[in-house]
């Protein structure tokens, strides 16, 4: 893999281990895997999941997005965000290649969260060419969120 390839982070379901994803993998059909437990990835890519954001990610996976991006911003610990999830995990895989799906864990990410003042979770950004074009607060209904995500999707 050459310096400047790019790569995606991805937490394994299983160990939790963040692993590296080269986009040059998954554009070739390779399905990617977990490199301390050997689980599946899922959030990689191509994969029909979201993919996991980080501050340190942001920008490449976000900012540089050649496609609009949906953003959910989260905590483990909270009740509405864990209502919210299966509809995320819906919309990832309808809208694979048209729309990245990602998952901010706010208390790890303290910096992007408080850059967009994220203030209540979940709450959903919408990207389009690096700026932020939409956003829900609260648990939404998947027709209310893809509402918001139509101007958006070719």
């Amino acid at each position: 893999m050459s310096p400047a390839a790019v790569t995606h982070l991805v937490r394994c379901p299983s160990c939790g281990s963040t692993n590296r994803v080269a986009d040059e993998k998954m554009k070739s059909g390779m399905a990617p895997v977990c490199a301390r437990c050997r689980t599946p990835l899922i959030g990689s890519p191509g994969s029909g999941h979201p993919i996991t954001i980080t501050d340190s990610n942001f920008a490449s996976e976000v900012q540089k997005s050649s496609i609009p991006v949906l953003l959910d911003f989260w905590a483990g610990w909270c009740g509405p965000c864990r209502m919210i999830a299966p509809i995320v995990e819906e919309l990832a895989g309808e809208l694979d290649g048209k729309v990245k799906v990602g998952k901010l864990d706010v208390d790890d990410n303290q910096v992007t969260a408080s850059q967009f003042g994220v203030r209540s979770i979940p709450t959903l950004l919408v990207f389009n060419g690096g700026r932020e074009v939409g956003r829900i607060v609260g648990v939404q209904s998947k027709a209310s969120i893809l509402l918001k995500l139509k101007p958006f999707i070719q």
